[in-house]
């Protein structure tokens, strides 16, 4: 799927959004949830994907949260549909955390969804339910936009702006033994389109946090182990980390690195969450600053907000070398652009070459 460039939305609009969805419960638990809101608008309902696909050219919407099992046509089919025809509409998928409701999402947002929130569990009262949606779908739909008055600051898309204080530390060459990676917002399709790319007889072992929530993290192990020859696992306490091999932090753990004698292992945690995420990517980079230091190469890509950040100057601070992916190349530039915007990449580079980047470090270490 090609890149979709923030909106603007202008003076006095506000973001439209479509509610397609097969719940009447869901349909009013959405509305309700957005309604206070007062940059976003829901223009329409639609009950099945058909119906929806319909809808769009009198609703004009920009982003539809779109629900997976439903009639007639279900999201997936709108989805592909809807790709073909209205690439431009941002789409936020409405998931069940269940074994099969986390693959299907995950099948959604290789066919194009943008991001997904998990549907409201019928447990507890409904003021809780809504405020939980509220919490979570709101600053989804807006990180696809730019707000009139709240732009962000113009970011140099180039190496790393010299002289950051924080950054202090240069970065100097290494013999390189870590490869950590942070990632959420568009990650799944950005690791399956980087993973691919390690060869064979990669040196490094590779340690990924990809904000997602339990039984999430094990299925995209599995997906990326089908197509790469390296071995992929959702990492365990104790798990060793070694040459070639994968490590995806499990969903609701913070997963971190420490000296287990001959080699170093996994250490996980259920710490309170940082920057709203668990796992959170800072306590993965502080634990890899600690343990490798300079020695370490990490890669921040796709994703929203600023985890990240913190464990970049960790990092940094100890001479590691940093790789942004690229505003171009990502789907929301949060993660990727707090860290550049920081003067804490070294380089910034677009997805498809961010391993060549890392061979090449490989190779001069």
């Amino acid at each position: 799927m090609a890149t979709v460039f923030r909106k603007n939305i202008a003076p006095g609009n506000r973001i439209r959004v479509l509610v397609v969805d097969d719940s009447v419960v869901i349909r009013r638990l959405v509305t309700h949830a957005l309604e206070e809101e007062p940059a976003l608008e829901v223009v329409g309902f639609a009950s099945n994907g058909s119906i929806a696909l319909a809808r769009i050219p009198q609703l004009n919407p920009d982003v539809i949260t779109l629900d997976i099992e439903m009639p007639e046509m279900d999201g997936l089919e709108m989805l592909r549909q809807l790709r073909r025809q209205y690439p431009q509409i941002r789409v936020v998928m409405f998931s069940t955390l269940t074994e099969r409701g986390a693959a299907m999402t995950l099948q959604a947002l290789a066919l194009g969804a943008d991001d997904y929130v998990a549907k409201a569990s019928n447990a507890g009262s409904l003021d809780r339910s809504m405020a939980r949606l509220r919490a979570e779908l709101v600053p989804k739909i807006k990180q696809f936009f730019v707000l009139a008055g709240n732009a962000p600051p113009a970011v140099e898309p180039a190496v790393a702006r010299p002289g950051a204080e924080r950054a202090a530390a240069p970065t100097m060459s290494y013999r390189r033994k870590v490869l950590a990676i942070g990632v959420s917002t568009g990650g799944p399709n950005a690791l399956s389109a980087l993973i691919p790319g390690f060869p064979a007889n990669f040196p490094l072992p590779i340690l990924i946090v990809q904000h997602m929530p339990p039984l999430f993290t094990r299925l995209l192990a599995e997906r990326l182990q089908a197509i790469t020859p390296l071995k992929v696992d959702e990492a365990e306490e104790g798990s060793a980390i070694t040459a070639g091999k994968i490590l995806i932090a499990p969903g609701d753990y913070h997963m971190q690195v420490r000296n287990g004698g001959a080699q170093a292992v996994v250490a996980l945690n259920q710490s309170p969450p940082e920057n709203s995420c668990r796992p959170a990517v800072d306590v993965l980079f502080r634990s890899v600053a600690e343990v490798y230091g300079g020695a370490a190469v990490s890669a921040i890509l796709t994703g929203m907000g600023q985890d990240g950040l913190r464990g970049t100057e960790a990092l940094k601070a100890k001479g590691a070398y940093v790789i942004a992916q690229d505003e171009s190349s990502s789907v929301v530039w949060g993660m990727p652009g707090a860290v550049v915007g920081a003067g804490l990449a070294d380089r910034v580079v677009p997805l498809g070459k961010i391993v060549p980047e890392i061979l090449q470090q490989i190779d001069q270490g």
